[in-house]
């Protein structure tokens, strides 16, 4: 564990006492949870990310001279009805 100093408005303070009583915590642990829990999403954020730009994009139209798919055609879902 590495100690860190922080600076908060007598307001923060009071209402970060006060969230981290309701869990049976310090102040100090409650805030490292909640950083912990910021790094983990981020991580998954950047690797869902990083998947989503990993696939390779579909052509809208099959061919240059076939039109656009309609709304209804680029939403249907038959496994949803």
């Amino acid at each position: 564990m590495k100690n860190v100093t922080i600076t908060l408005d007598e307001e923060v303070a009071q209402w970060a006492r006060v969230a981290a009583a309701r869990q049976s915590t310090s102040v100090s642990r409650w805030v490292g949870e909640l950083l912990r829990e910021k790094m983990r999403a981020d991580e998954r954020y950047k690797t869902a990310m990083e998947h989503f730009f990993s696939i390779e994009p579909r052509p809208l139209r099959e061919s240059p001279t076939s039109r656009y798919p309609d709304r209804d055609e680029l939403h249907d879902r038959p496994g949803l009805r």
